[in-house]
């Protein structure tokens, strides 16, 4: 088997199924499978995926709500492909973009992690790509206004690009990455997860690429899991903002230890008052 494609959805019915159907319209010109993993969804998901006739997928239905990091280790560890592809319920594969992060992560010895290049629905490029959070970082960015070293990005290349991070909407990882890096921290319930495994993948002595040829839509923020939002809640609700906190706080504790968490928030929330007091 060369490449399983791992899915996790939690209350995303319609989004996991058009997924799969995009991904079983891509021709893939390898073997694969594709794992679903049901998070004890509560929208007739795992009802609907019982009925999914390809013998190419596999579902596996938790009782509850494990978590991201948790659910994708359940995918990996039933996979059998040589790569394996975390894959979110809310994206579209487009063409041959599979086909290239496949191609790409073979041929390329040194690969830890590949990163798609994601799509809004409309065609534009959503940041997915991340520089590794550091407290000099925040100080050059907050108190200095010098940059935007936390933000997401995207690399303005046309060929392969090594990164420090990428976000974990369309996640290729390699056998040997397993070996050398072990799996998805499972303490992270959810946010942080994926920069936590591109931190450890590095310290293993492998990288991290962004493919820009491997174009994927998704669809930012429609399911209830939106993607990683690490210290900015310009524009969001205040319901999805208290939600997103509460999963955020504990998440950037780990990463970060308690010390250094709360350093790097106070960074943050005294430049922002500092530039909003002076119009920065």
């Amino acid at each position: 088997m060369d490449l399983s494609i791992i899915i996790v959805s939690f209350n995303t019915k319609e989004l996991t199924l058009k997924c799969i159907d995009s991904i079983l319209a891509s021709r893939l010109k390898i073997l694969y499978e594709i794992i679903v993993v049901d998070n004890g969804s509560s929208d007739g998901s795992q009802e609907n995926f019982k009925r999914l006739s390809d013998k190419r997928i596999k579902l596996i239905l938790n009782d509850k709500n494990l978590g991201f990091a948790k659910a994708n280790n359940i995918g990996i560890k039933s996979s059998r492909g040589i790569f394996k592809l975390l894959l979110n319920s809310d994206t579209e594969i487009r063409n041959s973009a599979l086909n290239s992060l496949y191609n790409f992560a073979k041929a390329k010895k040194s690969v830890g992690v590949v990163g798609a290049r994601l799509l809004n629905p409309d065609g534009s490029i959503q940041g997915s790509v991340y520089r590794l959070p550091t407290i000099k970082r925040t100080i050059y960015q907050y108190w200095l206004n010098k940059g935007k070293f936390l933000d997401k990005y995207y690399p303005e290349s046309k060929i392969p690009v090594e990164v420090e991070a990428v976000v974990g909407g369309a996640f290729l990882i390699t056998s040997e990455t397993i070996e050398k890096a072990g799996l998805l921290d499972e303490r992270y319930f959810m946010y942080f997860e994926d920069i936590d495994y591109c931190r450890r993948v590095r310290e293993a002595g492998l990288k991290v690429y962004y493919l820009p040829t491997a174009e994927i839509i998704h669809h930012h923020g429609a399911s209830p899991a939106p993607e990683q939002i690490r210290y900015g809640v310009n524009g969001k609700k205040l319901a999805d903002v208290e939600n997103q906190w509460r999963r955020l706080i504990p998440s950037s504790k780990i990463y970060h230890g308690i010390m250094k968490h709360y350093l790097i928030n106070f960074i943050i929330w005294s430049g922002q008052k500092w530039q909003k007091l002076f119009k920065i």
